[in-house]
């Protein structure tokens, strides 16, 4: 008489399955271009959610409304992002004010840089691990899951608009997370872009306080305000013989 089998074991049944389906996650993962994961391959698929490439988001600064002694933009960016006030050059800042000075006239200006958010970004071509992406509505950002802090992306941007994260990151905000070891720098809030709201913390802070110097919006959309200006006012990118088409305009330049 043959021995009875071995009842089947339901918990290494139930733990082969759940490996599975991880490598099954896994494959399907390393299938997606670099910068793309499943969850945003998911909310692409959604109506309503993640990026649309039907969208170009950007902004438009006039800088004859930046007061050199204005920081309401910077403080804005850094109490949506969790981020410390800068105390040194190498901190953290996604935003910083530029005084600069035509030569021939003595004109100065104040002017708000961040990333460009270009539609050609310098730092996607040369990230070696797809950290660096860009997505569909031009939104340029970092995966810090991916991210091996080689620097090649703070090399390669023309505008100086990405920090590194030296130290432990503490008290970090949930829909903006980040790490020791990153590359980092302005995501457009992305955050308040997928979940509906119309414009970044900037923008807002500059408009709340009277100045109106900063403009967010869909570029590719004729009848928003900022697709309107940028076609009926003279403005025009950072460093515009680098062909790198920036999402972010400047009027008064």
């Amino acid at each position: 008489m043959k021995p009875e089998a071995p009842p089947p074991d339901e918990g290494a049944d139930s733990g082969r399955r759940a490996w599975l389906g991880v490598a099954a996650a896994g494959l399907a993962g390393a299938m997606l271009a670099p910068g793309v994961r499943l969850i945003e391959v998911a909310q692409a698929a959604t109506p309503g959610a993640g990026a649309d490439a039907r969208v170009r988001w950007g902004m438009l600064i006039d800088t004859t409304k930046c007061a050199s002694g204005c920081s309401d933009c910077v403080t804005a960016c850094q109490t949506e992002n969790g981020l410390p006030a800068p105390t040194r050059s190498t901190d953290v800042q996604w935003i910083r004010k530029v005084e600069i000075k035509e030569i021939k006239t003595g004109r100065q200006a104040s002017v708000p840089v961040m990333c460009q958010h270009c539609a050609e970004p310098p730092c996607v071509d040369v990230c070696p691990t797809g950290a660096s992406f860009k997505r569909a509505d031009g939104i340029v950002l970092v995966d810090r899951h991916t991210c091996i802090g080689c620097r090649y992306c703070m090399m390669a941007c023309p505008y100086k608009a990405r920090s590194f994260v030296h130290e432990p990151v503490t008290e970090q905000k949930p829909e903006v997370p980040r790490g020791k070891g990153c590359v980092e720098g302005c995501t457009l809030c992305v955050h308040r872009i997928d979940r509906g709201d119309k414009t970044t913390a900037c923008a807002e802070a500059c408009s709340k306080a009277g100045h109106g110097a900063i403009v967010f919006g869909d570029l590719n959309d004729a009848t928003s305000d900022i697709a309107r200006r940028v076609r009926d006012l003279q403005s025009r990118p950072l460093r515009a013989d680098l062909k790198l088409d920036p999402g972010v305009r400047y009027q008064g330049l």
